[in-house]
């Protein structure tokens, strides 16, 4: 093994320990009152493209958003890299294609609840490997990007410490990048690890996005579509998105990094 594999599994313990670990509570980050510390963006006008690295990644991140522009009439388009076979841990093959078809299909009722999208695009890529290829993310993000014309490309963060989430975002910005469109990032696992005024999120580039109590309710729909998530991953396992994080997204505004 090279030093560079030893580095990066190294990184992936560290960044596996720190979503395991016990995270911040919801009322430290309601008491930091971020809507009035941060600037409040404007939805754009053009198409939006967004992405996400799991099933689930794009209603936690930027579902609210996503019904309110779909209420305002923009068109937004979304891409799902991965199907999240691997959420459950390690399974026989058929248990992971069972749970791929399954995530799918949560996937399609969730995007209904937040209003009239076009079926998601997948890039069939595997869950928990998306930083190996990250060129192939990169052309199915930009193949999307160029076919609606969008203005906006919207993504995971780069700094979410989840390796696919991170692979998900570099593929994202390189993808936009070659193609002069800007790129909002939105935050998932990151409400869990950091804490308000920690360093290590790039809180000056930070903005919220307010929304209407319309907005969330129909955020909240989509979110209970994602069964597998929500539900005991086996006999004493926890589910991944247990009510303790679900609060992290349900709020009254959403966060992207420009």
């Amino acid at each position: 093994m090279s030093a560079v594999e030893t580095a990066t599994d190294e990184a992936r313990r560290a960044a596996a320990a720190a979503i395991d670990a016990r995270g911040t509570d919801e009322t430290e980050w309601l008491a930091a009152q971020l809507p009035d510390r941060l600037p409040h963006l404007t939805l754009p006008a053009g198409p939006v493209v967004v992405v996400a690295a799991h099933p689930d990644d794009e209603v936690l991140g930027f579902g609210g958003a996503t019904a309110a522009l779909l209420a305002a009439g923009r068109d937004v388009h979304t891409v799902c890299l991965s199907d999240g076979e691997a959420s459950h841990g390690p399974l026989p093959p058929a248990g992971r294609a069972a749970l791929a078809a399954r995530r799918r299909a949560e996937l399609a009722a969730a995007l209904r609840e937040l209003g009239d999208l076009p079926a998601p695009v997948h890039g069939g890529l595997p869950d928990t490997g998306l930083d190996r290829h990250e060129d192939r993310a990169q052309d199915v993000i930009g193949e999307l990007l160029d076919a609606v014309g969008a203005a906006l490309c919207v993504a995971p963060w780069e700094g979410d410490l989840h390796s696919d989430h991170e692979a998900a975002g570099r593929a994202a910005r390189k993808a936009a990048r070659d193609r002069a469109v800007p790129v909002w990032s939105y935050p998932v696992w990151m409400w869990h690890w950091a804490r308000p005024h920690d360093d290590r999120v790039p809180w000056d580039r930070a903005g919220v996005l307010p929304l209407t109590e319309t907005a969330v309710a129909r955020k909240r729909a989509a979110l209970a579509r994602f069964t597998s998530q929500l539900e005991p991953r086996g006999p004493g396992v926890a589910p991944v998105l247990p009510p303790q994080e679900i609060a992290h997204h349900t709020r009254a505004f959403e966060t992207v990094i420009r």
